[in-house]
Parts: structure tokens; C-alpha cells; sequence
């Protein structure tokens, strides 16, 4: 939910309740002040009626009107003055009406009578819904005001948040556009301005140190490694050597080879893992995994491995190193945890790539499948394989799952929906 949304949703709920309890108190205390002023005109009437007897030493004659009427009846002793509601007949409709009474007595000629002045309060009942209804109008009208007044006002107070905002979630270290200054003349705006401006310059600076410092690692790694290696290759050929030397050459070598792929593999994960790798193009899934198959060409006649293929073509705009990894390290896992004679099933469609492979029975952990140099104990990878076919899922979205059915292990992936 937005902010100006909660905000004008919580104001108006809060309005309305305060204007119906303002509404239901201004509606009884209008009702008591016409109530009361319907009793004054009961004891003008009251007076009246005193006067009148005391001046003439007899009742008045008694008379109704279509809202007013006066009743006596003779008593024994006198009563309780009081007011009360109650109601009246009509006379011209016959109908029975809300009216207000007043019980009083009077004494004359030595006889005490009861006196009923009753008077009707429909045209004040009808008054008093008016006034209801227009102030119902009056509330109705402020609230609709209200709303309209808060969505403008709102809407320009926090432009410059939402303007912020907007570079915030289109700020990208890759297009090297920096964050721009939004004027404001509210504090808080400023000082969130200030920090994102700073933020952002920080963020861009630390990418940029570690840009250059994984340029300057991957090439003084690879420095000494190719002299070592180029080392290797020179004194192997200079004579012959025994059986115990030419194992610990072999080891040495072996050793030196897998130090540049574990290199090549660690940088390519912090490229990874901190968003150094922005390239993109259109690409077809379908020729990269021949092109890879083709690759391991030599590997898989070697081990007898049959490969079931079924390839629809499917194209994304993806970085086409991150994908050859992606299909490579697949495919490789699958070929060196293989038995020989055993088949690799590659299927890919626009919804999923399926990589599945013959096996060890084993079910492999999930829990630390994915984890940096996780591995079997007689594979000959660098343990980085699997890590960085998860990173690179997580980066474009695809999800990378891990199954064994009946000795059979499968790996597939999930393409993101945005993602073709």
C-alpha cells in the first residue's frame, strides 16, 4: 500500500469517526434546546392558565388545535409539577404525533384541578432531521474536500521523496549515471537527498576499487602461475627422470593446473557476486549446449557416455559468459560423476533447462551442494562448479534445483518469466 494511500485512508477513517460523534452529539443537542424551548412555550401556556383563573375564579374553556391542546381534570389533592414526552392526535390527519406535556394543577374556587398543557413536536422533529441531514451534507462534503485536498497537496509535498526514489531503483553502477541533486524546501528531504548523494558515491567508489582489484589479482595470479607452468613444461623436456620424479612432476603440474582454474573460478565468482559482469546480447541456449557437447566431445567417447538430446531453440538477452559457465559446469558435473556407459538427458524448452545424469546412487546433500568447495571426495573440480551455477541463476532470477530419482540425478533450471 502506498504511503499517501495509508495516510488519506487513516486521516479520513479518523475524520469520519470524530464527524459522527460531533454529528451524533450536535443532533441530541439540538433536540434538548428545542425540547426545552417547547417547554417554555408549555409554561407560558402554564401562566397563563393561572392567570386566568386567579383573574376570573374559573377555568378557561378548554380547546385543542391541530398542535396544542389543554386538558383539565377535578383531583382530590394536588399532583407533581413534571414535563414529559407523549403523544398528541392529530385533528385534521387523526394521526398520533410525538408531543411534549406538562403536568401542573391549579386551585379555584377552593377545588384543585389537573392541568395537561400538551403541545406537538413534529415541526420540531421535522426541523431538527433538516438540520441533520445538511450538517450529514456539511460533513459529506468536507470529507470529499478533505480527500481531494490531501491527495494534492500529499502528492506535491512528496514529489521530491518520490523522485529520489525513483533514481534510487534506476541507480546502476554499470550505466555510470550518478544520482542527481532534488531540490526541496522540507528539511527531511534534504538530509535523505544528502545521504542517497553520499550513499551512492560510496557504492560507486567501492565498485570501482574492487573492480580494480580483481583485474589486478586475475593478472598477478596468472603471472606467476604461467611462469610455474611454463617452468614445468621446459624442465620436462630437458632429460629423463625416474619413476619417483616423474610422478612428483606429474603432481606438481596437475597441482599448478588446478591452481589456475580454482584462480579463474574464484574471480569469476567475486565478478559474480558483485555485479562486475553487465555485458549483454541475445543469445540461443540451444547452440550453446551443442557447442559445449561438442567440447567434451573427446571426454564422453572416451567414458562410453550416450547422450540423450531434446533442444527447442530458446534466445535471452543474457551475458554469454555467464551462460557458457552455466551450461558448462552443468554438463561437466554430469559427465565427471557419470559411471562409464552411462547417459547424460539434456532437455531444454522455453520454460526450463533438465540436466540429468546416470550415477552413484547416493543422493547428494542439498544443504551443502551449493556451498564454495563442497565436493566429492574423488572429484577433480575446484568445488566452485556448482556455487557458481547458483549465483548465476540468483542473478538473472532462474531457479536451480537439485533431484534423484532412482539413481538418476537431475538438475534443472527454471527460467525467470521477464527473463527471454
Amino acid at each position: 500500500m502506498k504511503l499517501l494511500t495509508r495516510y488519506n485512508r487513516s486521516t479520513i477513517a479518523i475524520t469520519t469517526a470524530i464527524m459522527l460523534v460531533a454529528a451524533i452529539a450536535y443532533y441530541f443537542a439540538i433536540t434538548a434546546v428545542l425540547s426545552r424551548q417547547v417547554d417554555k412555550a408549555l409554561e407560558v401556556e402554564e401562566h397563563e392558565v393561572h392567570d386566568y383563573a386567579k383573574l376570573n375564579g374559573t377555568l378557561p374553556h378548554v380547546f385543542s388545535t391541530n398542535h396544542q391542546a389543554i386538558i383539565f381534570t377535578r383531583v382530590n389533592s394536588a399532583i407533581e409539577r413534571k414535563f414529559a414526552d407523549t403523544v398528541y392526535r392529530d385533528l385534521k390527519d387523526e394521526e398520533l404525533e410525538p408531543a411534549r406535556a406538562l403536568y401542573t394543577w391549579v386551585k379555584v374556587q377552593g377545588k384543585q384541578y389537573r392541568v395537561v398543557v400538551v403541545q406537538s413536536k413534529v415541526e420540531n422533529e421535522d426541523l431538527v432531521k433538516v438540520i441533520f441531514l445538511i450538517t450529514l451534507g456539511l460533513i459529506a462534503a468536507l470529507l470529499a474536500a478533505l480527500f481531494f485536498l490531501n491527495r494534492i497537496i500529499l502528492s506535491n509535498i512528496w514529489k521530491p521523496f518520490y523522485k529520489i526514489l525513483e533514481q534510487v531503483k534506476a541507480f546502476n553502477l554499470a550505466d555510470k549515471r550518478s544520482i542527481k541533486t532534488v531540490p526541496s524546501d522540507i528539511d527531511e528531504f534534504k538530509e535523505l537527498d544528502s545521504a542517497v548523494s553520499l550513499m551512492a558515491d560510496r557504492v560507486e567508489d567501492d565498485y570501482h576499487a574492487l573492480k580494480a582489484f580483481t583485474e589486478n589479482a586475475s593478472h598477478e595470479l596468472m603471472t606467476p602461475i604461467s611462469v610455474i607452468n611454463s617452468k614445468l613444461d621446459t624442465f620436462l623436456q630437458t632429460g629423463e627422470f625416474s619413476k619417483a620424479q616423474s610422478k612428483l612432476l606429474t603432481d606438481m603440474y596437475a597441482s599448478v593446473t588446478k591452481l589456475t582454474r580454482l584462480n579463474k573460478s574464484m574471480l569469476l565468482l567475486a565478478k559474480i557476486e558483485n555485479g562486475l559482469i553487465t555485458d549483454k546480447r541475445e543469445i540461443n541456449l540451444k547452440t550453446l549446449i551443442e557447442d559445449s557437447l561438442d567440447h567434451f566431445e573427446d571426454l564422453i567417447a572416451g567414458r562410453e557416455i550416450v547422450i540423450e538430446r531434446l533442444l527447442d531453440d530458446k534466445t535471452m538477452k543474457v551475458s554469454l559468459l555467464l551462460m557458457e559457465v552455466l551450461i558448462g559446469n552443468l554438463i561437466s558435473n554430469a559427465l565427471r560423476h557419470n559411471v562409464p556407459g552411462g547417459f547424460i538427458s539434456i532437455e531444454l524448452n522455453h520454460l526450463k533447462l533438465h540436466v540429468s545424469n546416470s550415477g552413484n546412487p547416493e543422493v547428494l546433500d542439498m544443504t551443502n551442494m551449493f556451498r564454495r568447495f563442497k565436493k566429492a571426495a574423488s572429484s577433480e573440480g575446484s568445488g566452485l562448479g556448482l556455487t557458481i551455477s547458483r549465483q548465476i541463476c540468483d542473478m538473472y532470477g532462474f531457479n536451480l534445483d537439485y533431484v534423484n530419482l532412482n539413481s538418476v540425478h537431475h538438475f534443472i533450471v527454471t527460467f525467470a518469466p521477464g527473463v527471454s
